[in-house]
């Protein structure tokens, strides 16, 4: 044995003891995710009986894989730690808005299909998958078997949530004939275009372009078809405004629940009686969502968010999110010569509040 190969077979054998240790200090056996223990075969039970082979539950739930990692990085997504202008630039840049308005051309009859078989506009659909993946370019490199299976036995609090998403993730990979040990996405388990988790696959994929296949993963009509579906089945209001620009004070009032991803539910008429008024002419009776936006040079600005606004934070629950999101698809309308529809809404907003 050369002197070479001994120093590899330490290596060799270095981490593998590293990766029993942080196995062990974790409480994970390698064998974590034997379909024959515990939750795993009662996992393995609930799935059989809605008709999927359990031979095939069990050979694939056998394939998985602990990582902490993904535990890791549940606690460090960017919606937890960033403001306003921070979260905005990730998604900004002129580089993310030319290729928007590139995939969208190059996708248009989908698009233009999408938009008038759901009402949801072309450039809202384009901005969601430039966050989301850079329209299919970052898709995630987790297998989302390893991930889901981490989550739905390991997480301290969201167990039960991964474990119905790691269900349905594994109805789908059997009924669409792929392997579950192929298919990688996000830390989260989300995947394709539009990083739907499993139970959104399920509930809202489309099969946009009539081949036979929801499929997510790889062709990106389905994946146009599927979001335009997702939100017009959580009530998107074809032609209505996302927002409303507001002024305001310089530090927001107390007393107002700013910045949640809920249902509008504050008035106009009471955000007017904290100094807060909209841009344009807003019923005081108007239901909204207020949002106090942190700015680079530490000042606030002010928006009330619609009914729409609601609508995309139920694709992800964080305001950054769904303020992003509509950003990035007003850039790309604009750079498409196109301001109508809820775009035209909001800038008469915005011209009026200056």
């Amino acid at each position: 044995m050369t002197v070479t190969t001994l120093s590899r077979g330490r290596r060799t054998l270095a981490l593998a003891l590293g990766g029993l240790l942080a196995l062990a200090a974790t409480g994970v056996s390698a064998g974590d995710f034997d379909p024959r223990r515990g939750e795993v075969k009662a996992l393995v039970d609930e799935v059989a009986e809605r008709g999927v082979a359990r031979e095939w539950l069990e050979t694939a739930l056998d394939q998985a894989d602990f990582r902490q990692e993904v535990l890791d990085a549940m606690s460090k997504a960017a919606e937890h730690h960033l403001v306003w202008h921070e979260y905005r630039d990730i998604f900004l840049g002129e580089e993310r808005i030319a290729k928007g308005v590139a995939f969208l051309e190059a996708h248009r009859e989908a698009f233009a299909r999408a938009e008038a078989e759901y009402g949801v506009p072309a450039e809202i659909i384009t901005a969601i998958l430039g966050v989301e993946t850079r329209y299919g370019e970052v898709t995630g490199d987790h297998r989302v078997l390893d991930s889901l299976a981490t989550l739905a036995f390991h997480h301290p609090r969201r167990g039960d949530f991964f474990r119905g998403e790691l269900a349905a993730f594994l109805e789908i990979a059997y009924r669409q004939e792929v392997g579950p040990d192929s298919i990688e996405g996000s830390y989260a388990g989300a995947m394709g275009y539009p990083q739907f988790i499993p139970s959104s696959y399920r509930a809202y994929a489309v099969d946009f372009d009539g081949d036979g296949q929801r499929n997510l993963w790889t062709d990106p009509v389905d994946a146009i078809g599927s979001i335009a579906n997702y939100f017009a089945e959580h009530r998107w209001r074809p032609g209505a405004p996302v927002y409303h620009e507001a002024e305001g004070p310089a530090t927001p009032p107390e007393g107002i629940d700013f910045n949640q991803a809920k249902p509008p539910s504050m008035s106009v008429a009471e955000l007017r009686d904290q100094g807060i008024t909209p841009g344009g002419e807003l019923a005081d009776d108007t239901r909204v969502v207020p949002l106090a936006l942190a700015m680079a040079d530490g000042s606030t600005r002010y928006r009330l968010g619609r009914d729409n606004f609601y609508v995309i934070t139920r694709y992800n629950h964080s305001y950054l999110y769904a303020m992003a999101a509509t950003e990035l698809a007003e850039a790309v309308a604009e750079a498409r010569g196109r301001p109508s529809g809820w775009f035209e809404s909001t800038v008469a907003d915005r011209e009026a509040s200056q």
